[in-house]
């Protein structure tokens, strides 16, 4: 089991079997993490910020590796980023397996991490609506 208190799970000192780490600064993300929870918390598994200042102890990763995209972390002390942390989970919940099948397709793994990958950098725009502030910007621009 891992410890880790979680703002989001509102107990402290919660213990789980496994931790899928999320951006809680990015919106798009803590509504991904917050939809899945209830999944992961039926395998005994759980949520977590990747600001939580012991996660990056607890994976050995600095402050900018950590928060380039999610881990998935199990108590056995695997962990996995990104579109390898998505397969991982698939694992743990039935209704996501097909996303294993596909992984095993060759070539499919490349690809579903460059699209995590471009999601990932693009996230805060997923949340926030960038072509609404683009609008925006291009419109003071042309007034200047």
């Amino acid at each position: 089991m891992i410890s880790l208190a979680s703002e989001f799970t509102d107990a402290k000192g919660l213990h789980a079997r496994g931790w899928l780490f999320f951006d809680a600064e990015c919106k798009f993300c803590t509504r991904a993490a917050r939809w899945i929870a209830p999944a992961l918390r039926k395998r005994g598994l759980d949520i977590a910020p990747l600001q939580d200042p012991r996660v990056g102890s607890l994976l050995g990763l600095s402050h900018e590796e950590l928060l380039r995209e999610m881990r998935f972390v199990l108590a056995d002390g695997t962990h996995t980023g990104g579109a390898d942390a998505a397969v991982a989970m698939a694992h743990e919940i039935a209704w996501m397996r097909p996303l294993i099948w596909l992984s095993k397709i060759p070539g499919a793994m490349d690809l579903m991490r460059r699209v995590y990958r471009r999601i990932a950098a693009n996230r805060r725009c997923a949340a926030e609506g960038c072509a609404a502030e683009g609008r925006a910007a291009d419109a003071a621009s042309r007034r200047v």
